[in-house]
């Protein structure tokens, strides 16, 4: 049940756009465990300028040229599956061609079951 927002450089083709979302999603798939279905994500482009990012941080140099992703998911997995996440996702994009590997910046947001409904106003997850 993770939601995906990624923020990309408004240059991407959407070809490339497709391509960075299916990166992230097979990622969560292969790292999380999520089922295939499972598959919620808004995909925005941005002009030059609107999406700032520090030229370099703890030694990584960044581009102009930056994706910033960010997930939503329950709570509870290793640091070990975190890690494999980031990694699976760092990785795909870069092979897409769409931005390279140390210009893509992810941030993981965990809640709890709960927080989450899929239709009908309905906590289908509430213990």
């Amino acid at each position: 049940m993770p939601f995906v927002r990624a923020f990309v450089p408004q240059s991407l083709s959407d070809v490339q756009l497709q391509a960075v979302s299916q990166a992230v999603h097979q990622a969560l798939v292969d790292a999380f465990k999520i089922p295939p279905k499972d598959r919620f994500q808004v995909i925005t482009r941005h002009a030059p300028g609107e999406l700032v990012c520090a030229p370099e941080y703890l030694g990584i140099e960044h581009s102009q040229t930056v994706a910033l992703i960010q997930i939503t998911a329950r709570e509870g997995r290793s640091v070990e599956m975190k890690k494999d996440l980031f990694d699976r996702i760092a990785k795909s994009i870069d092979a897409t061609g769409a931005v390279r590997a140390s210009d893509v910046i992810i941030n993981l947001v965990e809640n709890k079951e709960a927080n989450w409904s899929f239709g009908n106003g309905i906590a289908q997850y509430a213990v």
